[in-house]
Formats: C-alpha cells, sequence, structure tokens
C-alpha cells in the first residue's frame, strides 16, 4: 500500500508545478498509468512494441474511428503493434462518461479490445506527464483522436492529426515501416 501511496504523492506533486517546471518523460517506457479498470500499468510493456497513442472520446464526431483502430489493432497485433486509448473530455466535453461507462461503450459498439486508460488531459496546466512526453516534439492536439505513433525504443515517431483515418494510406505506410 505504501508505494501506491508514495507514487500518488509523487504524482500530485508533479501536477502542482507548473507544465514548463515538470519534469518531461525521456521515453514512453518510463511513464506508469492506470488503465480503464484502475490498475497501474508501466508503458515498459510495450517495449520493443510500435505504439498508436489516441486521445479518444465517446460523443465526437470521430468517435466512428473506434472501429477502424481496432481493426488495425487486429490486423497488426502480431507484428508488434499496439494501439493504446486514452479518454480525455477537454474537446468539447465529449467524454463525460465514468471508466465503467466508457468501457461499456467502447465494448458495446465497436468491441474495443486495445488497451484502454482512465481520462487524463492532454494540454493546458494539467497536462499528464504521457502528453507532455508526446507533445514536447510534435504538438498538443488538437481535437479529439490525434494519434502519436511511438517507434518501439519509446520514442516519438510522427503525429497524425484526427483527420487522419485509422486506414489512411498516410498512416499505415508509417506503422509499416515502424514495424520494419
Amino acid at each position: 500500500m505504501r508505494p501506491i501511496l508514495a507514487l500518488a504523492l509523487s504524482l500530485a506533486t508533479t501536477l502542482a508545478l507548473p507544465a514548463a517546471e515538470r519534469k518531461v518523460p525521456m521515453s514512453l517506457h518510463d511513464i506508469t498509468l492506470n488503465t480503464l479498470d484502475g490498475k497501474p500499468q508501466s508503458l515498459a510493456a510495450y517495449k520493443g512494441k510500435v505504439v498508436l497513442a489516441v486521445n479518444v472520446a465517446s460523443e465526437c464526431g470521430f468517435t466512428p474511428q473506434y472501429a477502424g483502430l481496432e481493426k488495425l489493432y487486429e490486423q497488426q497485433k502480431g507484428r508488434g503493434l499496439v494501439v493504446l486509448g486514452f479518454p480525455c473530455n477537454q474537446f468539447g466535453g465529449q467524454e463525460p462518461g465514468s471508466a465503467e461507462e466508457i468501457h461499456s461503450f467502447c465494448q458495446k459498439n465497436y468491441g474495443v479490445t486495445f488497451p484502454l486508460f482512465e481520462k487524463l488531459e492532454v494540454k493546458g496546466p494539467g497536462q499528464a506527464p504521457l502528453y507532455q512526453f508526446l507533445t514536447a516534439k510534435h504538438g498538443e492536439p488538437a481535437w479529439n483522436f490525434h494519434k502519436y505513433l511511438i517507434g518501439k525504443d519509446g520514442q516519438v515517431i510522427a503525429a497524425f492529426s484526427s483527420k487522419v483515418a485509422p486506414d489512411s494510406p498516410e498512416l499505415k505506410a508509417a506503422i509499416e515501416a515502424a514495424l520494419k
């Protein structure tokens, strides 16, 4: 129980600092987040895999991209691609639900099997350490379903706007190159 308390205090202290003063993680693999069911998950578990990190929302015009993300994950997970979903309510309040509601929505409507994490902030003064890392060289998301492609080494390769669909040639080519 004490390690969890220490982690919570450390995170609270980090988030109390202005964004400019926070220590940005050096790699995706340096970050631990809670899954949608509240369990801590080290992203170091994805070392050696290509990761597509996406800020998701259940009530967005881009929400149907869940289907394409799931299809991409199913087609490429055997080759080393992992899609990670990060619910966010910062864009138009389009992810108002609880963790249980998000999980239920994703299962019922899109059969999502890729990992989903607890809601977090992707921009602004409360920006999560994950997004401090993702946005350091590739800019903040302008809306829901913004995608960051991370290489096997845990470094961001590219970012794609919400308008770039999961089955777009541009995204597929970038994933293919990263998987090689």
